[in-house]
């Protein structure tokens, strides 16, 4: 499935997920807590990237709220040079990048590198069962994480753990891999936990 052919695919699930009620969401996004808290690749420390929720996105706030204490919470940062993360806390300031989306109105010297989170959660439009995900189409996260794929033919386990995450209607039966897609370990709803071996 190539670029043209997502095109279609990523709008229609882009309306669909919008237009889930406001009472679904917000139990949904309890619900989505529960299952990111019981992953077992949650990491016991470190830095965990989540994103802010937009365009209808199952949000992560009831997951950050409920963040075990040896975690730091973050969120993207768009950079010239790509994808960054940054700590982030209620009421800290907030600026909105190039697409409008908040993010953490921080030095460039706060900024981390990908490879330096521990885990990393992936807001999807789409996935299916194999791990494969339908994003936004901008390759942030693709060129992010591209290092994974250079060692063992795409199936590296380097750090950090990307968990995409989205309503469970967003699964659908199959995506084409593109060569520069970088896997999940994991994706979850709030329905399911779906764990991926990546040999």
């Amino acid at each position: 499935m190539n670029g043209a052919a997502r095109a279609p695919l990523r709008k229609a699930l882009r309306q669909q997920r919008r237009a889930i009620p406001a009472q679904a969401r917000i139990a949904a996004a309890e619900r989505l807590a529960g299952q990111l808290l019981a992953l077992p690749i949650l990491p016991p420390a470190g830095d965990v990237a989540g994103y802010w929720a937009m365009d209808g996105e199952i949000a992560l706030h009831a997951f950050q709220l409920r963040l075990p204490r040896d975690l730091r919470w973050c969120l993207p940062v768009l950079t010239d040079d790509g994808l960054r993360f940054a700590p982030w806390r209620p009421g800290e300031p907030l600026a909105s990048n190039r697409f409008g989306i908040p993010e953490p109105a921080v030095a460039a010297d706060a900024l981390i590198e990908p490879a330096r989170m521990a885990l990393v959660l992936v807001p999807l439009v789409g996935f299916d069962a194999q791990g494969r995900r339908l994003g936004m189409g901008g390759g942030w996260y693709d060129r992010a994480f591209a290092y994974r794929n250079e060692a063992a033919g795409g199936a590296s386990r380097r750090p950090p753990w990307l968990v995409g995450t989205a309503f469970a209607p967003q699964q659908v039966e199959a995506l084409d891999a593109e060569p520069w897609d970088v896997g999940l370990d994991a994706v979850c709803t709030e329905r399911d936990t779906f764990l991926f071996d990546p040999s």
